[in-house]
């Protein structure tokens, strides 16, 4: 790995299309682990085919989410990152967990947080009968989806949508977002001090703004 590229892991639970869309985007660091804890996960595929080293702990092996989470971490830091990409890991992780990667693990959630934390969160749009929703990026902390906001991405709600339509313009929403705001990370424009997110004023974009897409 070249000395000047910052290394960083991604967890995986499923098709792992934000994953995807991070490796495709041609970042300022080195992936240097794809990691599930899904066997099943149809992203271990696509990385795999992009030359990444896969790795699954699968947590059923496990009696505990503490046992699965210690695992877990003495994996992810065998690869020394600076950063951890969470990319639908559909787990729960332990406020040690969490604690010990503070201010280098970040999550994308599909809703303009703090709406709509948690899941199912495009027909709890629908639900709620609101005109716009989205994206967010937040690094992660012990409160679930709670993290300091980074950056948003928001996209209209149409009256035809479907919980389906919805999630589709949502999931575009994130493939821009993700990587545009893992390159911030990466290249430090973006960090986290006591709790606050501070971002460098060359930065066009901050969590103040949306990127509004069609």
């Amino acid at each position: 790995m070249s000395l000047d590229l910052k290394p960083y892991v991604i967890l995986i639970s499923g098709q792992g299309s934000n994953m995807a869309a991070l490796l495709d985007s041609k970042l300022p660091g080195q992936c240097v682990a794809v990691i599930s804890n899904r066997p099943d996960a149809a992203g271990l595929a696509l990385a795999k085919a992009r030359g990444i080293h896969t790795v699954v702990i699968d947590h059923r092996r496990f009696a505990t989410r503490e046992a699965f989470d210690l695992a877990l971490m003495a994996e992810v830091d065998g690869y020394n990152p600076r950063l951890v990409f969470l990319a639908g890991f559909m787990r729960i992780l332990s406020s040690a967990f969490v604690t010990h990667f503070y201010a280098r693990m970040v999550n994308i959630h599909p809703s303009l947080l703090p709406a709509f934390p948690g899941l199912k969160t495009h027909a709890s749009a629908l639900a709620a009968g609101v005109k716009t929703h989205g994206c967010t990026v937040h690094f992660v902390t012990p409160a679930v989806d709670g993290g300091p906001i980074i950056a948003q991405a928001k996209v209209p709600v149409l009256p035809e949508d479907t919980e389906s339509t919805l999630a589709h313009r949502v999931l575009a929403a994130e493939h821009l977002l993700y990587p545009r705001v893992a390159r911030w990370l990466l290249t430090e424009q973006v960090t986290l001090t006591e709790g606050q997110v501070n971002y460098e004023k060359s930065l066009t974009l901050d969590a103040a703004d949306l990127i509004v897409t069609n």
